[in-house]
């Protein structure tokens, strides 16, 4: 399948997980990238494997901290300047934070999270829908979480801001839909990130494997999702065959968030 050619797609959170796999499934379809993230470096690994598995791709670098408005507004610049138009954003660069019950959950803390995960994926919205309005058409996906749709425990930031996102997910569609912009969410679940490693060392350091082995358990599929499958789906979405599907959020955890 060829569902990208020609066709401009924004990455945010491009440097590793999600977004990485993201950018290798649309980059095999022949998709134009613009691939954004805070990591310099996770960017240029990012485009180096790419460059393994689609060698001809189109590929452009923006480090940015989507919290600022004149950074996103940038990478939105540079995209149209570069490939004259957006076809498809993956709104994906996000954080856990810090665990903690919510009475010691920091403040400075809470804010950081949902600046980040929050406000990055507003100012996204706010700047690619001006050119996808334009256009007439565009396909958005944002990242919200298992954790924006049910209680996940210890992360009262995340929680909120991801609540957040699947709000923003389902406004945003309702008004653009009849600009000829869809607009969904994904709601990944344990999926085997930079992101969920690092969540599962804050639980046991020592012994975080461990804690991963207990935590899928009581998954119905017994195991962690692989990033290529949250990908595959983000490509699914974005890609016209999904042209319907507007202002859902798409659980993706092995189905442990409809599970009593």
């Amino acid at each position: 399948m060829q569902r990208f050619s020609g066709k401009s797609v924004i990455i945010t959170g491009a440097g590793s997980g999600l977004g990485r796999s993201a950018a290798l499934q649309v980059a095999k379809e022949q998709g134009k990238l613009t691939l954004v993230d805070l990591n310099e470096a996770g960017l240029k690994e990012t485009e180096k494997e790419i460059r393994a598995a689609a060698p001809e791709a189109e590929v452009l670098l923006v480090t940015a901290n989507v919290a600022d408005e004149t950074a996103v507004e940038n990478y939105v610049s540079e995209a149209v300047k570069r490939f004259g138009r957006i076809d498809g954003f993956f709104n994906n660069a996000g954080i856990e934070g810090k665990q903690n019950l919510t009475e010691d959950f920091g403040s400075d803390e809470f804010s950081k999270v949902v600046s980040i995960n929050l406000k990055g994926v507003f100012f996204g919205l706010k700047h690619v829908l001006k050119v996808m309005k334009e256009q007439g058409s565009g396909a958005i996906v944002n990242t919200a979480s298992v954790g924006g749709i049910r209680g996940v425990g210890n992360q009262s930031g995340y929680a909120a801001s991801k609540h957040g996102v699947v709000g923003l997910t389902r406004n945003s569609a309702i008004e653009y839909g009849q600009f000829g912009v869809q607009i969904n969410a994904i709601a990944p679940g344990a999926i085997m990130t930079p992101m969920v490693e690092g969540s599962l060392k804050q639980m046991d350091s020592e012994n975080w494997e461990e804690v991963g082995k207990a935590f899928v358990e009581p998954n119905p599929m017994k195991r962690f999702g692989k990033p290529e499958e949250v990908g595959q789906l983000v490509a699914f979405l974005l890609s016209g065959d999904a042209g319907f599907i507007n202002a859902a959020v798409i659980p993706i955890d092995g189905g442990q968030s409809y599970k009593y």
